[in-house]
Formats: C-alpha cells, structure tokens, sequence
C-alpha cells in the first residue's frame, strides 16, 4: 500500500473530516500560452494522488491521461492504442493546487482552448492502481476505494486497447475506450469486491497495466459522509435519470450499437431545456469540440438522455459546490466596469459564475439583464418587463465558459459597446446561499420542483423563460410579488399562480384561482432563482421603517453588507439595489431599480454599509425606511 493510499483511508464515510465534491474533482477551461503554464484548479494531487485528462477543445489533438502512479510526462491516449508516451514539455507537475503543463500542442498550443477534467483519489470515489499481469494475461490486485467499483478503465503502458468494465454490463460483457464497437460478450473477464479486482481473458500478458477504478452510490461525501457524489448506472434513450444530485459531469456510450464514447461537462455546456448547444468531447477520436443536436439537459437530481435511440452506460459525477459558504467573496463579487472593456472581467484563477446580474449604470437600457450558466450563456432575461428570455448578443462574452476568462472581451451590444459604466453582481451556486432551477410546465397545480439549496428557500423568484408573463416573487412569509413591478402585497400580483410550500429539498408551483398561467403552464419553460440566509454571507429578512434612522443587522463581519436588495411590500414602491463598487459609504452614494430600465439616481441613496449589515436613513430617502412601512431585504456581505 503507497503512502498515498494509507492518506485516503483516514478520510471519507466514517471518518471525522468531512469531504466535498470540490475538493476531488475539477472540470478546468484554460486556453493554451505555448510557453510553460500552472493550472490551479484546487485539487490537489501531489499529497493524495490522482488522474488528469486533458483535451483540446479547439484544434485535432490527442486525449493525454497521465496520473500520479505512472508520473509526471507519462502519457497515454484514450483515442489510440499506442504506448505510454515520455512527453517532456507536456504535463511536468503535480501540485497540491493542480499542475503544470509545457508547450506540448496536445497540451498548450497557443491561443488553443482545452478541456481539464482532474480527479483526485479518495475512497467512495476515485482510485488509481498500477499492477502486472501473469504471462496469461490475468492479475489480483487490491484497490483502496472503499467500495465496490461502478467502472474501470483498464490500459497497458505498452500498446493494447483500452478495455472497460462497467457495472451495468457485469463481467459478461466487455468495452473499449478507444472505440465505437459496442459491448461484446467476454465471460468472467473481470470481477471486482470492494477490496480487490480478478481480471482474466482480456489483458495482455505480461504487461503493466494502469487501472482507473470509479466509485457507484458509495455515499462517504459531506458533512455527515452520507452523500454520494459519482453513479455508474445504465439509460435509454430519452429517459430521464435520478442520480439525487444535479451532474457536472457525464462520460456515456451506447452499449447496443457504435454511438461514440461522449465527455460532456457544465463548464463548457451543459444546458437547461430546450437548448441543443450541449457541449461534448469524444474520447476515442481526436475530433474537436462538437454540438449537441438536441436537449440535453441536467436537472436538481439527475439529467435527460438527449439520445435518439439506444441505451447508454454512463458515468456521472455530482456538481459543487457541496460545502456551505462561510467567507461571501468566495461565491459573490460585483464590480463597477468601464467600457470599452479590454481587461479580464474576472482574474485568473477564480471560479466562473453560475449566475451574473449587468446593468450598464448611465442609460439604464433595457434594466438589469439575467445571465447564467444553466439558461445558456447568451440567454439573457430582464426585471424590467415581463418579456420573455431572448438571445440579444451578436458576440458573446465568456463569463461562464472559461476558467480564468479571456484577455478581452469583444464589441457588442449591452456588454461592451463604449457606453460609459457598467455594474456587474456574480453568483456561485452553494449550499444554503443560492441555486438556480430550471423546469418545464405540467399544467398541474401543487407540483413539487425539486432543488439543492439545502436549506429553506427564504426568497424566490420564479419567471417563465418562453412566456411574457410577470416575475414572481415569494418570500418567507409566503406573500408574493412581482419583481417587474412595483406592486406590494396588496396589488394583484398573486393572479396566474405562485411557489409556496418550499422546504429544503423542493418548491412547489400552486394556482390561483385554478389558474398556473404564471408558474406551470404545460409545455412552459420556467427558471427559479432561490435565496436564503446563510450565517456571515447572506440575510434574506425584513423590517419595519421607523421614519429616522435605523441599522440592520444582518450577523456580518467588519467589512458589512456589499450588495442589498429592498422592497416595500405594504404599499407600492421600487425593488432597490444598492451596492460597495458604486458606492454605499456616504448618504448620497448611487442607487438602481431592478425593476426598470433607467439610469442609477446618484442624489438621493440612503443606504450605507456598517459593520453587522447597512444603515438606513429616511431624512435623504424616505421610500427605503418610511413609518410604520414595511420591507424585505436581500443583503450579501
């Protein structure tokens, strides 16, 4: 047993260190330098071992697979039954942050863009293990993966084929990595136990073998090690799979016909219904990066087979992040920009959005425009109307799709078009602080939408993507408004349905009046932003105004609130945002509405930051703080 291995066997299911998706796995976009180049992507893999798969999105390069056992520039190609290639100037370093690539083209040509998939070894989820096979080709090895396998990948550091065991196919049956055939019977050729594999018949003799060993519903994730995070499981075309989580990541193949080996990952492409832009690699060819013909899309707890026939092996793995956020910068940021823009929006390094709210600060345009990952990343919603989702951008900026982001951002309407300012509020999806679900209406009423919040939703917007119909907003006492309007609870914002009934697992669409026209209309297509308090990074609440002065505390730290959000709810008023890039330390620091297309007002603000939350004074701006008025809030530190 490698040092390594004994490591990995202190943490997991049992033990008293909690383990996160995030920790384990990454899918890292990078775009190639040619000159030496350190790819942090948090994992760390020099302490505890692991594999990194790496392939050109752009150009017609080789996948490389190298790992800690074989080591560094030690190289084999999923799409070729080559040997173990020595690569100098390809992967040179293993680091407790990631690791480090030469100028090799398969791995860093310039201005070329990649895909990075790293998975760390960790019991319940991922193992790698060296052995050697008899002179007939059979071997016993023991593995430290804690659990029965789900899949392994089996290649000769010589040349040979990449065979593959997957769970729904048993040991009867046998696959290639490197090739489109589909599953073929092979008796007993490999059989796993939790603690060891017996392969025969298939292997070479005599040869070394690396064997990557992936975990099934093993559960040994989060904070009570319960959680399972990677399934290898069997689907038809068409069907829908519950894994109990929302995939990142998903590598397929037809079992009953030669349907391509398929990589596909949210970091490139992994959209809601009904986008067919999916992206996907093929691992046994060298093909670039192609398009999905129709919907594939995940969902809370599982994904959609987008197949046009056939039945599919796959293996999936849970997306991040797992771990409640205690530290707000992690998972928000916001900054004031000025355009034209010619510098990277994020620096490098820092984890793409999932969500990101624009407003271009001096003509206002059209109001705040809604961006995110699981919409599609030129899909763009307003608060200022009703109207449904559009795709208004002739260039579209790479805010969700490249780790680290370009260099620059290119010409085009509504994100960098030399107009002056723009204020721009980004989003991570976590536990207990914010998530995104997007479904398509039944007609039913009472329908549970599942999510993973983990925790109560204590404000929810709800908004039709294909649909002109008004933004829906529930808070936690279960009254509703309309984010498009400046209605309170008192107008007739509640007609054509609402969400309520939302615990930590699920919301659930009701009608109105028998009515869903607003939530679950069959065959709509609906998007739900939820919100909670999470302790020193959000506080979703309410006050009453007291016609003075007033400071909200909302349990932050010293640096107080950088982004609030308020409405009045008892009478109609404006849905105001406040924020730190534009200014919140002086009564007359600038304010915008959510709910119109109009520039900031710079005169009048009111709000400014203290050290537990923000502050609010009626004398400059009695809308935000009026007597006996009543308000909710949603402050982010």
């Amino acid at each position: 047993m490698s040092s390594t291995q004994q490591l990995l066997l202190g943490e997991g299911a049992g033990s008293s260190i909690p383990v996160y998706i995030e920790e384990v796995f990454s899918c890292f976009l990078y775009t190639g330098t040619g000159a030496t180049q350190t790819i942090t992507n948090n994992i760390d893999l020099s302490t505890k071992g692991g594999l990194t798969w790496i392939k050109g999105r752009s150009g017609a390069t080789g996948h490389r697979l190298t790992d800690t056992a074989r080591g560094v520039t030690k190289s084999l190609a999923s799409n070729s039954t080559a040997a173990e290639a020595t690569e100098s100037t390809g992967l040179t370093a293993f680091s407790t942050t990631g690791f480090t690539i030469g100028a090799d083209a398969d791995y860093n040509t310039s201005a070329a863009t990649y895909a990075s998939w790293t998975f760390r070894e960790q019991p319940k989820f991922f193992d790698i293990v060296t052995f050697t096979t008899d002179g007939s080709g059979n071997a016993v090895f023991s593995h430290n993966l804690g659990s029965l396998p789900g899949a392994i990948i089996f290649k000769s550091t010589s040349a040979s084929q990449w065979p593959v065991y997957h769970r729904s196919l048993g040991g009867s049956q046998d696959i290639y990595l490197n090739l489109t055939s589909a599953a073929g019977a092979q008796a007993g050729w490999c059989t796993p136990t939790s603690t060891q594999v017996t392969v025969t018949s298939v292997l070479n003799g005599s040869e070394t073998y690396a064997a990557y060993l992936f975990a099934h519903d093993a559960g040994g994730f989060g904070l009570l090690g319960t959680d399972n995070v990677i399934s290898c499981g069997t689907c038809s075309a068409g069907a829908t799979v519950n894994l109990g989580y929302e995939p990142q990541f998903v590598l397929m193949k037809q079992t009953n016909g030669t349907q391509p080996w398929e990589v596909i990952d949210s970091s490139r492409g992994f959209f809601a219904a009904p986008s067919t832009l999916t992206k996907y690699l093929v691992p046994n060819t060298t093909a670039t990066e192609q398009s999905w013909g129709g919907p594939f899309p995940p969902t809370a707890t599982g994904f959609v087979d987008g197949h046009g026939g056939g039945t599919y092996i796959y293996i999936a793995i849970r997306r991040g992040l797992m771990k409640t956020p205690t530290d707000a910068t992690t998972v928000f940021s916001l900054q004031s920009i000025v355009e034209p823009i010619s510098t990277p929006i994020f620096s490098a390094g820092t984890a793409p959005p999932d969500f990101i709210l624009n407003y271009p600060r001096i003509t206002g345009a059209d109001g705040f425009f809604y961006l995110d990952r699981l919409r599609g990343n030129a899909i763009s919603l307003t608060s200022a109307t009703a109207a449904a989702e559009t795709s208004p951008l002739a260039v579209v900026p790479p805010w969700f799709f490249d780790t680290g982001q370009r260099a620059t951002i290119a010409a085009g309407a509504y994100y960098n078009n030399g107009g002056g300012y723009l204020v721009q509020y980004s989003f991570i999806r976590a536990p207990s602080f914010f998530d995104e679900v997007c479904y398509t209406g039944d007609g039913t009423t009472g329908r549970n939408i599942s999510h993973n919040l983990g925790v109560l939703p204590e404000l929810v917007i709800c908004k039709s993507r294909s649909a002109a119909t008004n933004w829906k907003v529930n808070d936690s006492t279960g009254q509703v408004l309309a984010l498009n309007l400046s209605d309170g609870f008192s107008g007739t914002t509640l007609a054509g349905g609402y969400v309520t009934g939302a615990n930590a697992t699920n919301v659930q669409v009701q009608g109105y009046l028998g009515s869903v026209s607003a939530v679950n209309v069959a065959a709509t297509t609906y998007v739900l932003y939820l919100f909670a308090t999470c302790a020193g990074v959000s506080k979703v609440g309410s006050y009453t105004g007291n016609g003075t002065t007033q400071t909200i505390n909302c349990g932050f730290g010293a640096g107080g609130a950088r982004f609030v959000l308020i409405k009045r709810t008892d009478a109609t008023g404006y849905w105001y945002v406040y924020d730190t890039a534009r200014g919140m330390t002086v009564l007359t620091d600038p304010y915008l509405f959510i709910n119109a297309g109009a520039a900031e007002v710079n005169t009048l603000g009111s709000v400014t930051t203290v050290s537990t939350g923000f502050a609010l004074n009626s004398a400059v701006l009695a809308d935000i703080n009026i007597s006996a008025g009543t308000f909710i809030f949603l402050a982010i530190a």
